[in-house]
């Protein structure tokens, strides 16, 4: 753990990976739920997680890497389920890698559990790990001018699902109508840091539901 002061009120904590990552992420939200911590946000990110507003920050920087991690804990909360056309254009290209046929793509992807590590690149887009190791795939080597909002995408360890149209080098599998960002709702993210996530195949035509 390597511990960074950011400005005055703000640490950005460096660990080995996005395991630790999560699990350090988790610890934070039980100690400031209980009160042990004062501070006004935690940000995950893949490696780091961020502390902005601490009232202590020497204190707690001088503390965090004698703290005692524990292992990401389940959650008993339910289980989002979105729905997922399997249908994007890079579904061959993922089978080749995973070495599978085509349909197993979806087969796969649709019987994991997936928990948003952390959120980044556009408003509502969360990167949700989950798949095993070997399921890991490149970026694409040309990325595409326009990504359509709904694309259900994978990219290394992550997959993750666009909330709006935007460039993107991803390998797309799929399509879904759910609404990741919608400034009328609240929250208006649909996907946030420790959520758990599963997509739900869906035979119905596009726009359908």
């Amino acid at each position: 753990m390597r511990v960074l002061p950011v400005g005055e009120k703000a640490l950005l904590v460096e660990v080995a990976d996005g395991v630790e990552a999560q699990a350090l992420h988790a610890e934070l939200l039980r100690r400031r739920a209980s009160g042990s911590l004062r501070v006004r946000e935690i940000v995950p990110a893949a490696r780091t997680v961020l502390l902005d507003g601490l009232d202590e920050p020497t204190r707690v920087g001088a503390e965090l890497p004698g703290w005692e991690i524990p292992p990401l804990p389940a959650r008993a909360d339910a289980v989002l389920e979105i729905p997922v056309r399997y249908d994007g254009p890079d579904l061959a290209d993922v089978a080749a890698y995973w070495g599978v046929a085509v349909p197993e793509v979806a087969r796969i992807h649709a019987a994991t559990q997936f928990r948003v590590a952390f959120c980044g690149f556009a408003p509502g887009f969360g990167y949700l790990t989950g798949l095993p190791e070997r399921y890991e795939v490149p970026r694409r080597a040309t990325p595409r001018t326009s990504v359509p909002v709904g694309s259900v995408a994978l990219a290394g360890p992550y997959t993750g699902v666009y909330p709006r149209a935007s460039p993107g080098g991803w390998q797309l599998i799929g399509s879904t109508d759910a609404v990741l960002w919608d400034h009328a709702r609240v929250p208006a993210a649909l996907l946030s840091p420790g959520v758990r996530v599963r997509f739900v195949a869906d035979t119905s035509p596009k726009g359908a539901r």
